[in-house]
């Protein structure tokens, strides 16, 4: 069955808690944290603190995308405030390995994402190491932007690879402008992990929001 992760950079900041058990109740399987720094991405958003604030309100997996630059030197602090997958950008990263054992050595699961214009054999020399893969479907920084469908050929070799080698274990998220009608391109391409925000977070009934998603 797909899992859900909703983004709660699309939700109330006000009512962060109550926004959690909103979703959860609704029945998802992942909180996604967007994690921004103005450099790596034009746009700042949320950090340690607030991962540390809301571990204790959800026992589901918090999925921690890190969207900054030298990420290695944040990824012990955001274990310790809770983060249960940590993911960073091949493209923030000279030592992507390092990083990668990083997050690993500090008791989080170990995820790797591409931005939509990086090709996805970049990654082959770490895939046999993380336990996700996130695809961009749109370029990071912001919600609500228009999903672009070129990027479900990534999906579609990484779905290939998983099944042809056998050291690769990687669950496949895709994460921007996922709804319920781009979450069947996703799908059928091979995810497992879909992201969304506003088609969540902007639907008073979010159980039938997630539903709509998981099942399109």
């Amino acid at each position: 069955m797909t899992k859900i992760a909703p983004s709660i950079l699309a939700s109330d900041f006000a009512n962060l808690a109550s926004e959690i058990k909103g979703v959860e109740q609704a029945g998802v399987d992942y909180i996604h944290v967007d994690v921004m720094d103005g450099k790596f991405v034009p746009n700042i958003s949320i950090g340690i603190p607030v991962v540390k604030a809301i571990r204790p309100v959800t026992d589901l997996p918090l999925d921690i995308h890190l969207m900054i630059s030298d990420p290695e030197n944040y990824v012990e602090a955001f274990a310790e405030a809770g983060a249960s997958i940590i993911t960073v950008h091949q493209e923030a990263t000279p030592h992507l390995h390092r990083t990668i054992q990083l997050i690993k050595n500090s008791g989080a699961k170990a995820g790797v994402v591409i931005n939509p214009a990086t090709p996805v054999e970049m990654l082959k020399p770490i895939l046999h190491e993380v336990e996700l893969v996130l695809v961009m479907s749109v370029n990071p920084g912001f919600g609500g932007q228009k999903f672009i469908p070129e990027v479900m050929e990534k999906v579609e070799k990484l779905h290939t690879w998983r099944k042809e080698m056998n050291n690769y274990s990687y669950e496949i998220e895709v994460d921007g402008g996922v709804n319920k009608e781009t979450a069947s391109l996703c799908k059928q391409a091979g995810a497992d992990v879909l992201v969304a925000g506003s088609a969540i977070f902007n639907d008073r009934d979010r159980e039938k929001a997630v539903a709509e998603i998981r099942d399109s």
